[in-house]
């Protein structure tokens, strides 16, 4: 679908910020209960299913207003490689979001463990007991989350790459949800460029 919008809406910039934050906290933690068998790693576990848990809900949310209010199109002069490379990791982090999460639960299911949110609030299980599949979805959900991880820092290395290389206000329309004026030069005169040829 193509879109007329010029900038993110604010529902998809606030979105976007808090669930960076949330998935590099969730790949910091996962780390560290991987690496740490002290008392800190019940934390790291009491912290880790909620925070799952709020990341798929809000993925859900953030794919209904990426759906109502679609982004803006990338600018026009980007070659076609790299707009397919845009697309195509929003989607698969989008994916990553949903599976992750699910696939934890799942995992837990399987193993008979409890997934507690809270002290009282515990999720119901969404797979039978079984220890082969607990096993198979382990190494799922670590090779997903090696995979979440370098998309993270691709999606991180072309905002980057377009906030201060192409300075065409891909970046800012993410962080003000504005171009500046040097940025909207740009885009005029690639796009000029674009009519003339």
């Amino acid at each position: 679908m193509k879109s007329d919008a010029k900038t993110f809406s604010l529902p998809a910039r606030i979105l976007h910020w808090l669930m960076a934050a949330m998935i590099l906290a969730m790949l910091f933690i996962g780390v560290g209960m991987v690496a740490s068998v002290s008392e800190r790693h019940e934390w790291l576990l009491r912290v880790h299913k909620p925070l799952g848990i709020a990341i798929l809900i809000l993925a859900v949310v953030r794919l209904a207003v990426r759906l109502r209010h679609p982004p803006p199109a990338l600018p026009a002069d980007l070659p076609a490689v790299q707009k397919l490379a845009a697309h195509a990791s929003h989607w698969l982090l989008y994916i990553l979001m949903l599976a992750m999460p699910l696939i934890g639960w799942a995992m837990l299911s399987a193993g008979g463990y409890p997934v507690m949110l809270s002290d009282s609030l515990r999720l119901p299980p969404i797979f039978p007991t079984s220890p082969v599949a607990f096993a198979v979805l382990r190494h799922m959900h670590s090779w997903f989350a090696m995979l979440l991880f370098l998309t993270f820092l691709a999606h991180m290395g072309a905002a980057l790459y377009h906030g201060l290389i192409r300075r065409d206000g891909v970046l800012s329309s993410m962080v003000r949800g504005e171009k500046k004026a040097g940025e909207e030069l740009y885009s005029l005169t690639q796009e000029a460029g674009t009519d003339d040829s």
